[in-house]
C-alpha cells in the first residue's frame, strides 16, 4: 500500500556550518570589534552571546540570514526561550533547532488527514507521521492539504512507497 512519512528534519550539518559562518562575520564586523558576541552551538541547542539585547538581535539577524543562504528554513530556529542577564550588561539567549513533529503537532496533522474527504488514514509514529492510501494521487492531495494547513512548521514528506 503507498505511504509517506511527514517528518520534520533540519540538515544539521548546514546548520552547523551557518553558525560557522555567523562566527566568522562576528569576527570581521566593524559594530562588533571589543564586543562579547559570540555564538555557540552543542548538539540541537545554539546560544547567541551579546552586550545588549539590540547585539543579540544583530547576532539573530545575521544567524537568519546564513540559514537561509545554506537553504535552512528559519522556521526550524525555536526563540521562545527568554534573554538571560548573565553578568555586567552582557545578555545571552539559548535557540533550540525543532526536530521531530511533537505530539500536539502530531495530532493535528492526523485530525487534518481525518477531517479531509480523502481515502487516506494517517498514524502516528515516534516523531513522525505516516499517511498511507490506496492511490498515488489521494498521497499527493495530502501532501499539499498538509503543507497548506500547517505553515508553521518547515515539514518535509520522506519514505515515500509505491
Amino acid at each position: 500500500m503507498p505511504s509517506f512519512d511527514t517528518v520534520l528534519e533540519p540538515n544539521l550539518v548546514e546548520v552547523k556550518n551557518a553558525v560557522d559562518q555567523t562566527t566568522k562575520e562576528i569576527g570581521t564586523r566593524f559594530d562588533f570589534k571589543g564586543s562579547g558576541a559570540k555564538i555557540e552551538i552543542k548538539d540541537k541547542e545554539i546560544t547567541l552571546y551579546g552586550d545588549s539585547d539590540f547585539q543579540l538581535d544583530q547576532v539573530k539577524d545575521i544567524l537568519t540570514a546564513k540559514l537561509t543562504k545554506r537553504s535552512v528554513d528559519a522556521r526550524f530556529m525555536d526563540y521562545s526561550a527568554k534573554v538571560e542577564k548573565i553578568g555586567g550588561d552582557k545578555v545571552k539567549q539559548k535557540v533550540l533547532v525543532k526536530a521531530g513533529i511533537e505530539s500536539e503537532a502530531s495530532k493535528k496533522i492526523q485530525q487534518l488527514i481525518k477531517g479531509s474527504k480523502l481515502k487516506v488514514t494517517a498514524a502516528i509514529q515516534g516523531d513522525a507521521v505516516r499517511v498511507t492510501g490506496a492511490k498515488r494521487d489521494d498521497l499527493q492531495a495530502a501532501m499539499a492539504l498538509i503543507r497548506s494547513d500547517i505553515a508553521d512548521l518547515p515539514l518535509s514528506f520522506n519514505n515515500f512507497r509505491d
